[in-house]
């Protein structure tokens, strides 16, 4: 089993280091979306392959365990909005990486105008002046279900919970706000 501090790692990068295209697709994905760096994407990337095999796996299948487990993960998947609610599994096949950087807590925070930028956004999340359903999330990769959705705001205690607050996004609408 291992020892349990002993840390694995959650993605496998690409097979081959140096291809220009896939470089050039992972820095508008890092841009666009305001990530560190290209581990971010390629966790995002194992996970989409680990959804796309469990589905080849359960189609393969016909026993009553397999029906149970494709039930629960498009349960899983239609609670991330990954999928709509009668959608064949077979859709998931087709998921390309954006639709899970659609459901990070930094994109969102961006969408719901509570940040200036997507980089302002991870800066809010990491120092802790985000919430969802009332707990305080530092981290800017979390996935966020489409019913934790609407409960993101901003910390009570947090400066930035203020209206008046400087770095606040006003309402009135922009014209540099950029769209992902």
């Amino acid at each position: 089993m291992g020892d349990p501090r002993k840390f694995r790692k959650k993605f496998t990068g690409p097979r081959h280091p140096w291809e220009g295209e896939r470089i050039e697709g992972e820095k508008k994905l890092i841009i666009n979306y305001g990530l560190k760096n290209k581990k971010e994407i390629w966790k995002l990337t194992s996970r989409i392959r680990t959804y796309k095999r469990q589905v080849k796996k359960l189609t393969a299948l016909a026993t009553h365990q397999a029906e149970r487990e494709k039930d629960q993960l498009q349960k899983k998947l239609v609670a991330y909005g990954l999928l709509e609610q009668h959608a064949s599994l077979g859709a998931v096949l087709d998921l390309p990486v954006t639709s899970l950087m659609e459901r990070r807590l930094q994109t969102l925070v961006y969408k719901k105008n509570l940040a200036r930028s997507v980089k302002q956004a991870r800066q809010f999340i990491v120092h802790g002046h985000i919430l969802i359903n009332g707990r305080k999330i530092t981290s800017p990769s979390h996935l966020v279900s489409v019913n934790e959705e609407p409960t993101i705001s901003f910390f009570s205690g947090s400066t930035l919970s203020s209206v008046e607050h400087p770095e606040r996004v006003s309402q009135a609408p922009k014209k540099e706000r950029r769209k992902i």
